[in-house]
């Protein structure tokens, strides 16, 4: 990666970074032109992801909505290419992507905060989203206890709602979804 990156000049398209050599070690978005890396996600990172990945999918699959849960794909936004730890996507589209999905299709994205991920998660990602018009945006945070906030598109940003470990989610849009996110992290 890091010859690739130090041969480029000017600013990075989404092919240019599509094109990049596999990294298992990092994860490389792009925004405004610009690579944004951050470590491969922990263990702690991991279960949630897989735990929470497992329930959505299990939600929509009782909601009978035409989405798929997927993790860690690529999603195009107008300003470059986000990868959320989770996103809800429509199912023709998830069907006929091969690298990459259009942010028009995405339903819910999910990151998850990590120590390196934070501040990104938390300020940028979120207007990305926005931008990109995707209707719902949930931020899991683990420490120091577990927490999701639920973020709904209204004009032009998101407006959240906290539920804490111990509290559930009562969602019915966009599709029936009740969980502690206490139950996300290790038993």
């Amino acid at each position: 990666m890091s010859v690739a990156a130090n041969d480029h000049s000017g600013p990075w398209t989404v092919d240019d970074v599509l094109a990049l050599p596999e990294d298992k070690q990092n994860r490389i978005e792009l925004v405004g032109g610009a690579l944004l890396m951050s470590p491969s996600p922990g263990v702690p990172h991991q279960r949630a992801s897989h735990r929470l990945a497992a329930l959505l999918d299990s939600a929509v699959e009782a909601s009978g909505l035409p989405v798929e849960v997927l993790e860690a794909v690529n999603v195009v936004v107008p300003d470059g290419l986000l990868i959320p730890d989770i996103a809800v996507v429509d199912a023709d589209a998830a069907a006929d992507a091969t690298v990459t999905v259009d942010a028009h299709d995405v339903l819910v994205v999910i990151e998850i905060a990590s120590p390196s991920t934070r501040v990104t998660d938390r300020k940028m990602k979120p207007t990305l989203y926005a931008a990109a018009g995707i209707p719902h945006y949930w931020r899991l945070e683990l420490e120091p206890a577990p927490r999701l906030y639920l973020g709904r598109l209204n004009v032009g940003g998101y407006t959240d709602r906290l539920v804490q470990a111990g509290e559930t989610t009562a969602l019915t849009d966009p599709f029936a979804f009740d969980i502690d996110p206490g139950r996300l992290v290790r038993r």
